[in-house]
């Protein structure tokens, strides 16, 4: 019998009982645990988060980790002013503060495919038309988050301007009615909708968690950026300061912005006909002169030139 398989036969006859006890401990271990989970459970009616990770997409799982990671790195290397940059267009918009990683991985990974591009672009066989044109693609592609957040915050921002006299209104009559300055603050933000209720909200829970009100409508006025709702803020610090009626301060301001949002809708009226004028000229006017002209040309034709 050769040697090779007298080596295997013994190696065989050996792991024999190490594989018994293998599974007699594997099998005493699953009953310990199944006791010891039993008794966990027991004790424990909480829920399984082990389980319930499980249960998450394997996108949440792995893909989002990954993209915070390289998000956070990506804020340690980019320079402070470009991540404060970013952060006010992110207040201005009114979104959550872990949009800044996200936009700065977005610009990582657009300037790393403009880039691989731009080798391609250089490697065919127009390497100048096409380098360029990747090179147009990528500065627009990289500039794209801040354009949509700056276009974002504006919207917001011109929303808030028109509903704050709306605003005032209601807070002037609540505390008129009786309430304090944060009851009516509270029911105004409560009662409505759109970025100024939002901003309200967020400022009524800052006095909640201990911020003075100052401090607080201040943090308002930083968050938004409108000159009407600072200037709302500036005179309510200043009535509080010097102990002027609150309600007074509100009327006031109240008719104002009233004021200012009729005369902004009289400007923009008095502002179409000038804006019409280029559509009119470069579109309205060629289709109309093709109309009434069109015919007459036609028959002046004939008449000169055929003798019809």
């Amino acid at each position: 019998m050769p040697l090779t398989v007298l080596i295997a036969a013994a190696a065989v006859a050996s792991s024999l009982p190490l594989l018994w006890y293998a599974a007699g401990g594997a099998g005493a271990a699953v009953q310990g645990g199944g006791i010891l989970s039993r008794f966990k459970k027991e004790r424990h009616s909480g829920p399984d988060m082990h389980q319930i990770a499980l249960e998450r997409s394997a996108g949440d799982r792995l893909l989002k980790p990954f993209i915070e990671a390289m998000a956070q790195r990506v804020r340690r290397l980019t320079p402070r002013g470009w991540v404060r940059n970013i952060e006010r267009k992110v207040a201005l918009a009114g979104m959550p503060n872990r949009f800044v990683e996200r936009v700065l991985a977005t610009k990582l990974l657009i300037g790393a495919m403009a880039t691989l591009g731009l080798l391609w672009a250089l490697r065919s066989s127009q390497p100048l038309a096409w380098g360029a044109f990747a090179a147009v693609i990528g500065v627009v592609a990289y500039l794209a988050p801040e354009l949509s957040l700056n276009s974002r915050a504006r919207v917001r921002q011109q929303q808030i301007t028109l509903d704050l006299p709306d605003v005032l209104d209601q807070m002037m009559i609540s505390v008129e009615a009786g309430l304090g300055f944060e009851a009516a603050l509270a029911r105004a933000g409560q009662t409505g909708t759109g970025p100024i209720a939002a901003e309200i909200l967020r400022s009524l829970q800052e006095m909640q968690m201990g911020v003075p009100r100052r401090q607080a409508l201040h943090n308002l006025a930083t968050r938004t950026d409108v000159p009407d709702l600072r200037n709302f803020v500036f005179a309510v610090v200043q009535s509080e300061q010097y102990g002027l009626p609150i309600a007074q301060t509100l009327r006031i301001q109240a008719n104002e912005l009233r004021d200012k949002r009729r005369q902004r809708a009289e400007e923009r009226a008095f502002k179409v006909p000038v804006k019409i004028v280029f559509p009119l000229i470069f579109c309205i006017f060629p289709a109309l002169f093709v109309v009434l002209l069109g015919p007459a040309a036609l028959r002046m034709y004939d008449a000169l030139f055929t003798g019809g």
